[in-house]
């Protein structure tokens, strides 16, 4: 069976929800937690905060270093979660990633420099680490601005906002908690994805 991936991140973990397609609509085969950094490492979940007191040099290295382990963490549970989905029959045939809006080409010591700029890079940092894991899997990758999402959904998958709505809380119903605003702006995305790739 075809399957879609959607994600929606946070600092350090991310919310997985994988759709399916049969006659009746979409279905959720899978949804989980997953982890964005490496255990014992929870600095990583804000790099930028944890270099703001540090000499320039030693803290551009702790934000290199935090931004590779984001990136290495969610290349293997995205493999992870593509092998898994594997073994129980599914074929990921894509990927939707929720994305903030862009964030200006801030160098580190400018991101470093403004207080606002560091919750804004570290809120691109996750989403960024997910996208480069899809497309290192070689999973049709769709980004969505997570502003845009109810727009978006309505256009693409040509159905009234209404009955959408009223598909989603039919899976909350068939799935059960938990089943808060990440699962379903997950779950949108993945549907969006699904109809691309079908």
């Amino acid at each position: 069976m075809k399957i879609a991936l959607g994600f929606k991140s946070h600092s350090g973990w991310a919310v997985m929800v994988a759709i399916a397609s049969n006659k009746f609509g979409p279905e959720v085969i899978t949804r989980r937690r997953i982890e964005l950094i490496e255990e014992g490492e929870l600095w990583a979940k804000q790099p930028y905060h944890a270099a703001e007191n540090l000499k320039p040099d030693e803290a551009r290295d702790v934000v290199k270093k935090g931004i590779e382990s984001a990136r290495r963490v969610a290349r293997r549970q995205m493999r992870d979660c593509v092998s898994r989905l594997g073994k129980s029959g599914h074929n990921v045939a894509g990927c939707a990633v929720l994305i903030p809006e862009p964030m200006p080409d801030w160098n580190t010591d400018e991101i470093l420099a403004v207080h606002f700029r560091m919750h804004k890079a570290e809120g691109v940092l996750f989403p960024d680490a997910l996208c480069k894991a899809a497309e290192a899997c070689g999973l049709p990758l769709l980004t969505v601005r997570e502003k845009q999402l109810d727009k978006i959904m309505e256009k693409e998958l040509q159905v009234p906002f209404d009955r959408i709505m009223e598909m989603v809380s039919d899976l909350r119903k068939s799935i059960g908690p938990p089943w808060g605003k990440d699962q379903r702006q997950a779950t949108l995305a993945a549907m969006i994805a699904l109809k691309r790739n079908l």
